[in-house]
């Protein structure tokens, strides 16, 4: 038997930070993403974010692969958008994501963190942020990609 505890906080946005979403409808692909999540044996603990990018605070199971988690969860969140919002049909994911790992430990701030979005963005942009949670983690930074 193995035991893990494999925690994510992961970021990405609308392709070219383009605003398409209001707060209930983020709030809506936060709780279809969280049953692709579940359909693949890992758990949402939470998802929000503004009009043009969504945070995810989840676990995976130990044989999941974080990129192809990812990768499926935006598509099949991208066809359901498509299918449930015909407004907004010109709507798709940006091509990356970023993710970081969460210990236990570490869950309750990053979902204090996620859960006030709304809040946080009134005072900066979305790659302002991305670049702190970069700073933050030591991750190498490429300006294209951040700033499109």
């Amino acid at each position: 038997m193995s035991y893990t505890s494999l925690n994510y906080h992961i970021v990405f946005s609308t392709k070219t930070r383009k605003p398409f979403f209001n707060e209930e409808e983020i709030q809506a692909v936060s709780r279809y993403i969280g049953g692709i999540l579940k359909n693949r044996k890992g758990c949402l603990f939470l998802g929000n974010g503004i009009s043009n990018h969504i945070h995810l605070l989840c676990s995976l199971h130990p044989e999941s692969s974080l990129s192809e988690i990812v990768r499926a969860v935006k598509a099949n969140s991208s066809r359901w958008i498509h299918e449930t919002w015909p407004h907004l049909a010109t709507f798709d994911w940006q091509d990356g994501y970023s993710a970081f790992s969460v210990s236990f430990s570490g869950l309750e701030k990053v979902s204090h963190y996620i859960r006030v979005q709304q809040e946080h963005h009134k005072k900066m942009t979305f790659e302002e942020e991305l670049l702190l949670l970069l700073k933050k983690h030591k991750i190498p930074i490429k300006p294209e990609y951040v700033f499109g």
